[in-house]
């Protein structure tokens, strides 16, 4: 912990880029295709929040993190998009062992000690 009594921000971050990417696949169930989020809209969602505001994180590189170790899954961004010079979109969306660890993260935040 810090010591203004904030948790890490960088742990902190990790698990509010987890929860924005599963209210995202909750509030769109039965359409995959709006399941997830582009970084602009990952930044954008977390702009305020105080880790990011406060520039402790940045959330490309906390969004890599999460990907390298297999919580967030990125699809697409294979090569170019239709029009050949953009390059293809890439969408991130939480996997399975990230709604674990996100569960894990909340419930020991929740308990009284």
């Amino acid at each position: 912990m810090s010591t203004s009594g904030r948790p890490d921000p960088v742990r902190a971050t990790l698990v509010a880029i987890l929860q924005q990417l599963n209210r995202i696949e909750s509030m769109h169930e039965g359409r995959a295709s709006d399941q997830a989020l582009e970084l602009a809209d990952l930044s954008r969602l977390l702009h305020r929040f105080w880790a990011v505001e406060e520039d402790h994180v940045k959330v490309p590189l906390a969004l890599g993190l999460l990907v390298r170790n297999g919580l967030v899954e990125a699809q697409g961004g294979g090569g170019f998009g239709a029009r050949a010079k953009t390059p293809a979109r890439v969408r991130y969306h939480i996997t399975a062992e990230g709604k674990r660890f996100l569960l894990e993260s909340v419930s020991k935040t929740d308990r009284i000690t």
